[in-house]
């Protein structure tokens, strides 16, 4: 791990860690703290979860999916997160990985720390079909990713835009908190809430504009001193050097919970297990 820490060059904003494994332990996520650490992709229970939060990881990557669930004897890293204040949640919120009834429980829990992600794929914005994940054969129909060997959910096809609209239609989850969930929230989450996430003085800028419904009409728009990014529904979801390179890439974000708040095309997010 330190190899690659070392490779990034101080692009790597972000790594998620299964804290049982050996190498993975406490006295490791001490030395990554200029990286966001997240636990995620676990087995752990909920002592030893807690125990990696206690130490300074930070986020729970994909709340409720690949990892024990949320029982009433045993928490697992889902109760360990909700009962650990600092500790942001992310959840993919596209019926599938989690039910809206557990993504509303989770708002509720945990106000402020939901980080609204995609977990996209190949497929995000495009028609069902064949596709690859890494090595793996993906199979997308009725928009649900799914390995062709096994029916495995594997990753997404959801955008931060439906996610948004998810959470708000059908979730229930007020605009002001969805919005945060897809903006500030995230950006706190990896250190970066200084300069991104929020409209703030000397902070880069840009917003997103909707139709009533939350449609998204446009990304990468010039903000204006009389915006306001809640009021007027208008968030810092993307940047424009992302919408350069291409046309879909605003919407399709990542497994990391800087999807759609990250601002330099530099840097880079994963997994590690």
């Amino acid at each position: 791990m330190e190899t690659l820490l070392e490779a990034g060059q101080g692009t790597i904003c972000q790594i998620t860690l299964a804290p049982e494994l050996p190498g993975e332990s406490a006295p490791c996520l001490r030395l990554w703290r200029g990286t966001a650490v997240a636990i995620g992709h676990t087995d752990a229970d909920y002592a030893k979860a807690r125990e990696a939060f206690d130490a300074g990881a930070g986020i729970l990557t994909h709340a409720f999916n690949a990892m024990n669930g949320l029982h009433h004897r045993e928490p697992g890293p889902v109760g360990a997160a909700l009962g650990t204040p600092h500790v942001t949640l992310e959840v993919v919120n596209d019926g599938v990985h989690v039910h809206p009834e557990v993504v509303r429980l989770a708002f509720a829990a945990a106000a402020g720390r939901i980080a609204l992600v995609t977990d996209a794929m190949a497929a995000a914005g495009a028609e069902d079909g064949d596709y690859r994940l890494g090595s793996l054969a993906v199979t997308v129909r009725g928009g649900v990713a799914r390995l062709t060997d096994g029916g495995a959910i594997a990753g997404s096809t959801l955008t931060l835009d439906a996610a948004l609209r998810r959470a708000v239609q059908q979730v229930g989850i007020s605009l002001p908190a969805a919005v945060q969930a897809l903006t500030e929230t995230p950006a706190r989450a990896v250190g970066r809430s200084s300069d991104l996430g929020r409209f703030v003085p000397g902070s880069p800028r840009t917003r997103s504009s909707w139709t009533p419904v939350l449609a998204l009409r446009g990304c990468g728009l010039p903000a204006t001193p009389s915006d306001k990014a809640v009021a007027s529904v208008r968030v810092n979801l993307v940047n424009r050097s992302q919408l350069r390179e291409s046309p879909r890439s605003h919407l399709m974000g990542s497994s990391s919970v800087t999807a759609g708040i990250a601002n330099s095309p530099k840097m880079l997010c994963f997994n590690a297990r």
